[in-house]
């Protein structure tokens, strides 16, 4: 079980010693992405374009792990506040239109650099 740590600048640098993701037996473990313009550093504004921005780097990440967002198996989404749940979703819905992953949502007490949104995903290589 040979592990590859998979590592783009298309996607914000990890924020500590972790790495951006993991390959192993044809799966693709990501690391929690946050809405950080990669370019910038920046965080975007809002809980919807911090889910969008977390997308682009989801699939930037998955693409140098030779995969897509159409090969995601399964999402986690932290929220700061719930309460942005279907907002959240209709980006989360612009994404996916048919065999859609397993998903979990979590409202937390706080997230890194005080972001609005947070997401996971596992992915087929």
């Amino acid at each position: 079980m040979a592990k590859e740590i998979i590592q783009t600048d298309q996607a914000p640098k990890a924020l500590g010693p972790y790495s951006q993701a993991v390959k192993v037996n044809g799966l693709i473990f990501t690391s929690g992405q946050l809405g950080i313009n990669p370019a910038t550093g920046e965080l975007a504004e809002g809980a919807v374009n911090q889910a969008e921005q977390a997308f682009r780097n989801l699939s930037a990440v998955l693409e140098e792990a030779g995969s897509g967002l159409d090969k995601i198996i399964k999402a986690t989404v932290f929220f700061k506040d719930l309460n942005q749940f279907a907002a959240v979703n209709e980006v989360y819905a612009t994404h996916f239109s048919s065999d859609f992953p397993a998903r979990s949502a979590f409202q937390v007490a706080k997230l890194p650099l005080d972001a609005e949104i947070e997401i996971e995903v596992i992915a087929e290589a």
